[in-house]
């Protein structure tokens, strides 16, 4: 097991990745207050993990909730289902809520965590790729809303976060890869090195070979926690983060919640911010087709979807939650691992690479 630590002073945070800790009761029980417990998880995940998270706990007053799986399943109504159990349940300040799943899961039960009498402790424990490189770490919770991804949330941090490497054994190959998506944007926004290592082990990855997972996993968290605790808020450099996501929350929105996975939409939406740069004149050729290269290769998508007019999209990054004072900014390239946020570009390049970067 490796652990790293997430420094945010009071609020610093322990990041347990390894194989077999979903039931290690000694990772769990010293981030818990109280005797109740509500575990959140969803209709596939279930069945496979919450019996030895539940046996863990046998000393505890557990409860469970079972939701539905998806996207689609990200609002405010499942979020009603969340806080109506613990009510039902009476949960109190010093209960602990804990979110077992992918980053559905964790970002209703981290929004729940963050209302429920204004604030209770929760507990991460991913169990996708996507999950445990990214949305489980960094404290941002949310739901989403009709017209704009993640638009109503709260920053609030876990008290730890217990990623599993083996619950990666039952997930469905078009998961993982969406999974690995995130993994490329760390070494494109900031790390060279590990873009490098990515592409040569892009095989390992993708036949689940658990040193590489354990790896990846690592150096992917411990890039977004150097992030995190610079900038918690996003006032600055945590921005770099969301490197491909103004596109791919366009693309979401627009085909609707669950027809493309986020790490689907988020390798297309930076195949598109690296096109936007080339036409800028800050990034080389050959590097947007290097990381176009090592996208394709890892079965993600490259393009955004033919159906979705460019000018939908266009509307739709209008909400985006990086928009300052009307302007639209963006995380655009200049180098594999030198990233920027910045609103100097015109809108014809933009409107031209909406276009330009489409299926067929």
């Amino acid at each position: 097991m490796k652990t790293l630590n997430l420094d945010l002073g009071e609020r610093a945070y322990p990041i347990h990745i390894g194989e077999g800790l979903l039931g290690q009761k000694d990772l769990l029980i010293p981030n818990m207050e109280g005797e109740k417990v509500l575990i959140v998880s969803n209709e596939t995940v279930a069945p496979l993990y919450l019996h030895p998270v539940i046996t863990a706990l046998k000393d505890f007053d557990v409860h469970h909730l079972v939701i539905g799986d998806g996207e689609a399943f990200k609002t405010l109504d499942t979020l009603s289902q969340i806080l109506d159990s613990a009510m039902a349940h009476r949960l109190a300040r010093d209960s602990t809520l804990i979110a077992l799943g992918g980053g559905v899961v964790g970002d209703l039960t981290g929004f729940a965590a963050s209302c429920f009498q204004r604030g209770i402790r929760y507990i991460q424990i991913p169990t996708t790729l996507l999950a445990q490189v990214d949305s489980s770490v960094g404290g941002k919770t949310a739901v989403n809303h009709a017209a704009g991804k993640n638009m109503i949330g709260a920053f609030h941090q876990p008290a730890c976060v217990i990623a599993d490497i083996n619950t990666l054994r039952t997930l469905p190959q078009r998961e993982l890869a969406a999974g690995l998506a995130e993994v490329v944007k760390y070494g494109l926004i900031g790390d060279p090195d590990f873009f490098d290592w990515i592409e040569r082990n892009a095989n390992a990855l993708l036949a689940r070979d658990p040193q590489a997972l354990a790896y990846a996993i690592e150096q992917s968290c411990r890039n977004k926690a150097t992030l995190v605790s610079e900038d918690e808020r996003e006032s600055g450099s945590r921005a770099l983060l969301n490197f491909g996501h103004t596109f791919g929350h366009a693309i979401e929105a627009g085909l609707g919640y669950g027809q493309w996975l986020h790490g689907e939409a988020v390798a297309a939406g930076m195949c598109m911010a690296a096109h936007m740069s080339v036409q800028l004149g800050w990034l080389t050729e050959a590097d947007r087709e290097r990381m176009q290269n090592l996208l394709a290769q890892l079965k993600l998508p490259i393009c955004a979807p033919a159906r979705l007019p460019a000018q939908r999209m266009l509307e739709l990054m209008g909400v985006d939650k990086k928009v300052r004072a009307g302007r639209l900014r963006l995380i655009l390239l200049r180098a594999i691992g030198n990233s920027v946020l910045s609103d100097d570009f015109d809108s014809d390049t933009l409107v031209a690479t909406l276009r330009d970067c489409r299926e067929g």
